[in-house]
């Protein structure tokens, strides 16, 4: 089974994480993971202050401080997985991932609560679950 781990370097991945590796008989190393982490864009006029090799740049050093600890959480538990982020709204992208990737479940933390902001625009665990075909799992 090819497993997407939505990560963004919170408490809520932090317990994701701490779900999948404890419960092992579940989630076991013939599965495949990839850690997925979206990154929204910078605003347009530090782009163009800071030009595209540094504005990569900073998106990648950001990318790994984030997907890095991830990475060695799984594989310190022998679950060996490969990392990958993209730039964009996190519901869009991760449900993108999925469906580009060809995933059969997403896994990913939720906050458990709603903002005035959530009410109004949803949360990102409603728009992957809104955007996708696959079986979510949300870890609270």
């Amino acid at each position: 089974m090819k497993i997407l781990l939505a990560v963004d370097g919170s408490d809520y991945t932090r317990k994701m994480l701490e779900y999948v590796v404890a419960n092992r008989s579940l989630f076991d190393a013939s599965h495949s993971y990839t850690l997925f982490h979206a990154q929204p864009p910078l605003p347009p006029h530090a782009r163009s202050a800071l030009g595209t090799t540094a504005v990569q740049a900073y998106h990648e050093e950001e990318a790994q401080r984030v997907l890095q600890p991830a990475l060695a959480t799984l594989k310190a538990q022998d679950l060996e997985a490969q990392g990958s982020w993209k730039m964009g709204s996190a519901g869009d992208a991760i449900a993108a991932a999925a469906r580009e990737g060809g995933y059969d479940m997403i896994i990913m933390g939720s906050h458990g609560h709603k903002s005035l902001a959530q009410l109004v625009m949803g949360s990102v665990s409603t728009q992957v679950l809104a955007q996708c075909g696959v079986p979510v799992l949300l870890i609270r």
